[in-house]
């Protein structure tokens, strides 16, 4: 049976001079680096638009792509940049950290540069391709980012009333008053999504394959709630009446206020998920396989009335339930899709995901409690499961260790793995997953690195410390290459395309 494994790793947290990873030469060094270790997958997070908490799960668009991961490196070699355009920049003082307000400022004045070169001679055929191509999104999207820039940055909701309502006359003129402003976001996705083709091109030719990542939800300050508003509970104005969020627990007495606006699945429904089948056949274009965020909503999810003061004051929805993928599977085929069904699980969340046939989630760093038994340790996974010692949501293994753990759990761990004394505690979960029955195991670049918290992805209900985590060129060493390379021989987990001879 199949035994696979890959490496989680964001491309905003690839090292190069610009302040944050992208699509340029570091990220062709580390599909080379997940091939020589054996791998089959490299796993990113979205790679959609970031806004306020440089989050990628709260984008402007499901559609369009982040131009902070535009390489322009490339855009130099294309002449498209001179090295003027990026003189005495400050992208950032730390090599291992992204500093979001520093490239907030620089970004669209150096890519506007690029853009006005672009514009001021002939056109590529394969542009004008991509803008009809994609215009369905793509010109929503161009008006959406355009108008919201007039207006300062400020949420659709804040916007002049015509221009809210999307009244045909005031649309009409920001689309001549903005014409150039849209020709900005045009342009620089199509860099984008003709980047990332290449480096996915790359890396399908030495037979490593993308896992994709894709949030539910879409954020209210966006093109969909925008332009679309149909598609979730709103009132007259187009406003949210519900938002999503998760109930309280162990870990929040007033749960998770997230703030995205709600499907109106019965409206979704009767027009058979059509934004369901588009959104997912575009996330196929950009990935080999998607993993979908909050899995466990499609059965029921947490519905908060907008405006409450915390998400306690929500309740419990139905979802389309399995019906929204027995659509997909009709319009689209098998689906390649990972389920993240974390969290407050119930039969009816199982039985869906059961009925998919999608593989389950496992995170091993929930498995040590210390005294009893638990369904996250590997003698009770599965064959159809993905695991992980944890997510971009998890502490990181050492910092897990060093910062949270009990003795118990310590004493636990060690026991259980049989840790040796030369592996860090990161180095013998990272084993225990190799080692499990799993189908795939997906290990964090931290845990190979055997980083602590200063390296931590996100810390939910927090802000303004996040996203930020960079690996520095020395990191990457031979020795993690050595230590996931014979990780992966020894238990069996080697991409079977990548035999010894290539």
């Amino acid at each position: 049976m199949e035994r696979l494994s890959g490496v989680l790793m964001h491309i905003s947290s690839l090292p190069n001079q610009y302040g944050i990873g992208s699509f340029g030469q570091a990220a062709y060094d580390f599909v080379d680096f997940l091939k020589e270790t054996k791998q089959s997958y490299w796993q990113i997070l979205p790679l959609t638009t970031t806004s306020y908490g440089d989050s990628p799960y709260q984008s402007f668009s499901a559609f369009a792509g982040n131009t902070y991961f535009i390489d322009l490196d490339q855009l130099l070699a294309e002449g498209l940049l001179v090295p003027e355009d990026l003189a005495g920049i400050d992208f950032g003082r730390k090599p291992d950290d992204v500093d979001y307000g520093l490239i907030f400022q620089s970004r669209q004045a150096i890519l506007q540069k690029a853009v006005d070169r672009f514009l001021g001679q002939a056109r590529p055929a394969d542009y004008e391709t991509f803008i009809q191509e994609k215009a369905e999104w793509l010109e929503p999207f161009a008006e959406y980012m355009a108008i919201k820039e007039s207006f300062g940055l400020a949420s659709w909701m804040e916007w002049d009333q015509d221009i809210q309502t999307r009244q045909p006359q005031a649309l009409d003129r920001y689309r001549q008053e903005l014409a150039a402003q849209m020709d900005y976001h045009r342009v620089t996705q199509y860099w984008f999504f003709k980047q990332w083709q290449a480096l996915k091109g790359y890396a399908n030719q030495n037979h490593i394959q993308i896992i994709g990542d894709m949030p539910i939800y879409v954020a209210a300050d966006s093109v969909e709630m925008w332009a679309t508003p149909e598609y979730f509970k709103t009132d007259a104005q187009g406003r949210p009446t519900v938002v999503a969020g998760t109930p309280p627990d162990d870990f929040s007495a007033d749960g998770q206020y997230w703030g995205n606006p709600i499907y109106d699945w019965d409206y979704m429904k009767a027009n058979g998920y059509q934004w369901w089948v588009k959104r997912i056949q575009a996330s196929f274009e950009l990935y080999d396989r998607v993993r979908i965020d909050h899995f466990r909503g499609f059965e029921s999810y947490w519905e908060v009335p907008f405006g409450s003061p915390s998400s306690a004051h929500g309740y419990w929805v139905k979802g389309p339930g399995y019906d929204l993928f027995r659509v997909l599977k009709e319009k689209l085929g098998d689906l390649d899709i990972i389920a993240e069904d974390l969290g407050f699980m119930t039969p009816e969340v199982h039985a869906m995901r059961e009925a998919t046939g999608f593989p389950s989630m496992k995170i091993l760093q929930f498995g040590f409690n210390g005294h009893n038994d638990s369904t996250d340790l590997p003698h009770h996974y599965f064959w159809n499961t993905a695991v992980y010692v944890g997510t971009h949501d998890n502490e990181t293994a050492m910092g897990w260790w060093n910062d949270t753990a009990s003795q118990a759990q310590k004493d636990q761990l060690v026991t259980y793995l049989h840790k040796l004394p030369n592996e860090t505690p990161a180095q013998a979960l990272n084993r225990g997953l190799a080692q499990s029955v799993s189908r795939l195991a997906v290990y964090t670049m931290q845990d190979l690195l055997s980083l602590g918290n200063e390296a931590r992805m996100n810390e939910p209900s927090t802000i303004g410390k996040n996203w930020k985590w960079r690996m520095t060129p020395d990191q990457l060493n031979q020795s993690v290459t050595d230590f996931l390379k014979n990780t992966t021989e020894v238990y069996f987990r080697s991409n079977p395309k990548l035999t010894e001879k290539e």
